[in-house]
C-alpha cells in the first residue's frame, strides 16, 4: 500500500497498536486512539478505583465515559486506505478478522498470526508470542529442512529409477537371449526332424523300389512259365491231330507233360513297417504325463493288485471281493481311477516279456458283464499282443502291426479334443498306431493282463509313476 506522509501518518495512527486508526475516539487530552485499543488499555490498567486513567501518550488523566467518536478522522483514515488500494498496486495486507489490525505477531501456542491487540487480550496473555517475521523465518527454515529432505528422497528415487531401468534393460536382454536360444533350439530340432523325415522317406522309397523289383521279377518269371506251358500245350494239341499210328509213336510230349510242375515265385513280404522312430519322442510326451493308478472296484475277481495300485497280474484263485456293477465279471480286465474329459494325457505301462496283453482307453459306460471284443464301436481304443509276437490295433477288422523292436514298455497318449489315442514303443522310441475318432464321454485307462497260462505271461502289467497335471 502507498504510505501516508510522515506527519499525516502520525495523525492517523494509533500510538497503542501503531496502525491506522479503527473507529477512532478522542479522549479529554485530545489524543486519538482506536476504540478497541483504548478500551482494552483501560481494562488492563491497574490504577485507582476512581475511574480516572492516564493517556498512553501524555499521561494526562481522562475518564472512560468521556470517549468521543471522531467521525471526521475515521473518514480521513478510510480515504487514505482507499488511496492505497488503487489499481496496479500491491494487494491489501491481510488484517485481523476480530480487530481489523495488521497481523504483526505469531502465537506459537495456537499456531496462528495475531495483531497487537490480540496479544494484549486475555486469550493470548499467557501464550508465547513472537514477531511474525521471526515465526516466518523459523517456518522457512523448517520448510527448507523439509525441502532438503524431499530433495534427498527425490535423489534416492532417481537412483532407484535408474536401478529399475537397468534391471528392466537387463531383463529384456535375458528374455531376448533366451528367445534366441529357444528359436535356435527348435530350428535345430526342426532340421533334425526334417533330416529324419527325409531319411525315413528315402528308406521307404528304397523298400518300395526293392519290393517292386522283386514283384516285377516274379511277374516275368510267371510270364515265362506261362509261355512255356502254352508252347507245350500247343505241341500236345498238334500231336493229338496226328493219325493213331503216328500218335502212338510220340512219347516225348507225354513224358514231358507228366514231369511239368508249377513253380511258385519267390515269396515276397508286402507288409509295411507300421512303426517309425521319432527323435526325442519321449521327451516331447513327458509334458503331458499324468500319474495313473488302478481302480480296485473295477478289477475282475481273478486279478491281483499291488499295494500301491500300480501293478496287476492274473491269479489262479478267485478273490473274495464285493460284487458291484463297476466290476468286470468275466474278462480279467481293470480300469484306471482317472477319468479324462478334456486335454492331453500321457502314461506308460511296463509290459516286460509278457506274451499277452491289451492296453488303451475306454468309455466310462462300457459294459462290464460277459465276454466282449474291444473295438471303437463298443467304446474301446486299444492295441494288443497275442502269442508273444502278434501285435494288432483292435479296429474292426483288426489292423495287424509289424514292430521292428519288441516293446517292453508302452506309452499311451490321449488327445481328447483331437479325438486321438496314440501308442508308442518306449523301448524303441517309435510310434505304433493312432486311433482317430470323436469323444463325448469320459474316458478311462484300460488294462488286460491276459490269462494265467504259466511262464512269461504271469508277470504283471506295471504303471510307471508320472507327474499329475495341475
Amino acid at each position: 500500500p502507498v504510505p501516508a506522509p510522515p506527519k499525516l501518518q502520525d495523525e492517523v495512527s494509533c500510538s497503542i497498536c501503531l496502525e491506522y486508526l479503527r473507529d477512532p475516539v478522542t479522549i479529554d487530552c485530545g489524543h486519538n486512539f482506536c476504540c478497541v485499543c483504548i478500551t482494552d488499555y483501560c481494562e488492563r490498567w491497574e490504577g485507582s478505583t476512581t475511574g480516572v486513567f492516564f493517556c498512553p501518550q501524555c499521561r494526562a488523566g481522562f475518564l472512560q465515559t468521556t470517549f468521543r467518536p471522531n467521525k471526521q478522522l475515521a473518514n480521513i483514515v478510510e480515504g487514505i486506505e482507499q488511496l492505497a488500494l488503487q489499481p496496479d498496486k500491491e494487494p491489501k495486507e491481510k488484517l485481523c478478522e476480530k480487530h481489523g489490525k495488521k497481523l504483526r505477531l505469531f502465537c506459537e501456542d495456537d499456531g496462528e498470526a495475531i495483531c497487537l491487540v490480540c496479544d494484549k487480550s486475555r486469550v493470548h496473555r499467557s501464550h508465547t508470542v513472537i514477531p511474525i517475521e521471526e515465526a516466518a523465518q523459523d517456518y522457512k527454515m523448517k520448510l527448507q529442512e523439509a525441502l532438503d529432505l524431499l530433495r534427498q528422497v527425490t535423489g534416492e528415487v532417481a537412483k532407484l529409477q535408474a536401478q529399475e531401468g537397468k534391471k528392466t534393460a537387463q531383463w529384456k536382454d535375458k528374455v531376448r537371449a533366451q528367445r534366441e536360444v529357444i528359436v535356435a533350439g527348435f530350428a535345430k530340432r526342426r532340421q533334425a526332424l526334417e533330416e529324419e523325415e527325409q531319411l525315413l522317406v528315402c528308406r521307404l522309397e528304397e523298400e518300395e523300389e526293392e519290393t517292386l523289383q522283386k514283384l516285377q521279377k516274379n511277374a516275368v518269371f510267371l510270364v515265362e512259365q506261362s509261355s512255356s506251358l502254352a508252347q507245350l500245350m500247343m505241341e500236345i494239341e498238334q500231336k493229338c491231330q496226328q493219325p493213331a499210328a503216328d500218335l502212338l509213336k510220340v512219347r516225348a510230349p507225354l513224358t514231358m507233360s507228366h514231369s511239368v510242375k508249377l513253380q511258385e515265385p519267390e515269396a515276397i513280404h508286402t507288409e509295411l513297417q507300421d512303426s517309425y522312430e521319432v527323435p526325442r519322442v519321449r521327451e516331447t510326451l513327458q509334458k503331458y504325463r499324468v500319474d495313473v493308478t488302478l481302480d480296485p472296484n473295477t478289477a475282475n475277481a481273478y486279478l491281483l493288485l499291488s499295494q500301491d495300485r500300480r501293478s496287476v497280474r492274473v491269479g489262479d484263485k478267485r478273490q473274495d471281493v464285493p460284487s458291484n456293477p463297476e466290476r468286470f465279471d468275466t474278462c480279467t480286465c481293470i480300469l484306471g481311477r482317472e477319468r479324462f474329459t478334456a486335454g492331453r494325457h500321457y502314461w506308460e505301462v511296463e509290459v516286460g516279456d509278457k506274451t499277452c496283453w491289451t492296453l488303451g482307453v475306454c468309455e466310462e459306460r462300457v459294459s462290464r458283464q460277459g465276454i466282449f471284443t474291444p473295438s471303437p464301436a463298443t467304446g474301446f481304443w486299444t492295441v494288443w499282443l497275442r502269442n508273444g509276437d502278434e501285435y494288432a490295433a483292435l479296429t474292426s477288422p483288426l489292423t495287424e502291426l509289424m514292430l521292428r523292436v519288441r516293446p517292453r514298455q508302452i506309452g499311451i497318449l490321449l488327445d481328447y479334443e483331437a479325438g486321438e489315442v496314440s501308442f508308442y514303443n518306449v523301448t524303441g522310441s517309435s510310434h505304433i498306431y493312432t486311433f482317430s475318432d470323436t469323444f463325448s464321454e469320459p474316458l478311462r485307462p484300460y488294462f488286460y493282463p491276459g490269462v494265467r497260462a504259466g511262464g512269461l505271461n504271469d508277470a504283471p502289467l506295471t504303471l510307471q509313476p508320472g507327474t499329475q497335471q495341475p
